[in-house]
């Protein structure tokens, strides 16, 4: 193995410079609208993994930074397993995701609120521009995997997210994945 290395067809990362984390029910307090709902599930269920190449330091101008988020089937209250989601630090900077495999949306919000989706499939683009807090929830009944690349010196702002959250959820109504605004669920 020369390095590292990305699985074409999984998009797993392995080899060198290689960070990886996931995230639990347990980790996601407050992170889906029914929380209560979330409270009674397995708190070491895992929600989502994510896989990053990082060959420069973070902040870095110039450089990439390349990643893979691996989002499980599930729900919570009707809610689509998700992740986070986030802005970046330098809310200038854009990214690229693309799905590997399953089905899922990209959800994004602008700095007003206004709340859209994109639709995920294997093969399917995506370019998010800057100024635009993204997430990825997993509307299918297999694993959501999805690559990423984004500026080095990007960051995340997380905590805008934890502190105002998005304007609406990803839901499922009748068996389809309905953008729901926040308050009318």
């Amino acid at each position: 193995m020369n390095g590292t290395m990305v699985d074409l067809l999984s998009g797993y990362l392995s080899g060198d410079n290689i960070s990886e984390s996931k995230r639990t029910l347990g980790d996601l307090k407050n992170v889906f609208q029914d929380e209560a709902a979330r409270a009674q599930m397995n708190p070491a269920t895992i929600v989502y993994e994510v896989q990053s190449h990082m060959a420069i330091k973070d902040g870095t101008p110039g450089g990439l930074f390349f990643g893979t988020s691996n989002v499980l089937p599930g729900q919570v209250g009707g809610e689509y397993f998700m992740t986070k989601g986030h802005y970046h630090a330098r809310r200038e900077c854009g990214e690229y995701y693309w799905c590997i495999q399953g089905t899922g949306a990209l959800i994004l919000m602008d700095e007003s609120g206004k709340c859209w989706f994109e639709p995920m499939q294997p093969g399917s683009l995506h370019y998010i521009p800057g100024y635009i807090a993204h997430r990825l929830a997993n509307t299918g009944d297999t694993p959501l995997r999805v690559g990423a690349c984004w500026p080095s010196d990007a960051g995340h702002d997380y905590a805008s997210i934890a502190e105002h959250g998005f304007t609406a959820r990803l839901m499922n109504v009748g068996g389809v994945p309905t953008l729901v605004q926040e308050g009318q669920a």
